[in-house]
């Protein structure tokens, strides 16, 4: 039976906070400020403006600063992608998922033209067939839309979605699908308080879980 299998990017698939973090600090160091991973971590989820707000509420710049921090925290985003790493074992997982004919696709908050960059330069955009980024729409998560576009792009079959966070909760819930929660990415709160169908920590157990969720809607 094939599945619709729909990932989230970000503190799913990929840890691309160094990066992210890189990027930010790279913008603010001129006006004397800088942010810690751990922020890096708290601010992503609801898309390159969001950050960009809660960046400099963070380290107390004016919001004024927002829209030419923003273009060029979006100019700078195309290349940001040497400090990013592949999770432990997500490509054995796709690649599993890939032989029992599941549908795959992406659904992300990341702007198309980096999200695009990052796959294409750790070698995973083959795995997937459709690819739906926080630019793509008029929405963005949690706003379900995305992620209906993504599903309908795949075809026929039950759903599953696959995020690490609080956003993709909340979208999974709203667009009414079967959540597993990633508990190893950029969530912000305890994985208990955050609503799933199933929590994992290690990606050699996704297949299974895609299966047993899928079978049961």
């Amino acid at each position: 039976m094939k599945v619709r299998v729909v990932f989230d990017l970000d503190g799913t698939l990929i840890d691309s906070a160094p990066d992210i973090h890189a990027v930010a600090n790279s913008l603010i160091a001129p006006h004397g400020a800088q942010i810690s991973l751990a922020q890096t971590h708290a601010f992503i989820g609801n898309g390159v403006s969001v950050f960009v707000t809660r960046m400099l509420e963070a380290v107390g710049l004016p919001d004024g600063l927002h829209d030419e921090i923003l273009a060029k925290f979006k100019l700078a985003y195309l290349t940001a992608v040497h400090h990013t790493r592949i999770y432990d074992g997500v490509v054995d997982a796709l690649q599993r998922l890939k032989v029992t004919d599941h549908a795959l696709g992406i659904c992300t908050n990341k702007p198309m033209d980096p999200c695009m960059a990052v796959l294409d330069h750790l070698n995973l955009t083959p795995f997937f067939e459709t690819f739906w980024g926080g630019d793509s729409l008029s929405t963005h998560k949690p706003d379900p839309a995305l992620l209906h576009a993504a599903f309908a792009d795949l075809g026929e079959g039950p759903c599953v979605y696959v995020g690490d966070s609080e956003v993709d909760a909340q979208t999974a819930q709203a667009a009414g699908v079967p959540f597993l929660l990633y508990t190893e990415g950029y969530r912000k709160t305890a994985v208990e308080e955050i609503p799933h169908t199933a929590a994992f920590s290690d990606f050699a157990d996704l297949p299974a879980l895609v299966t047993q969720y899928a079978v049961s809607q």
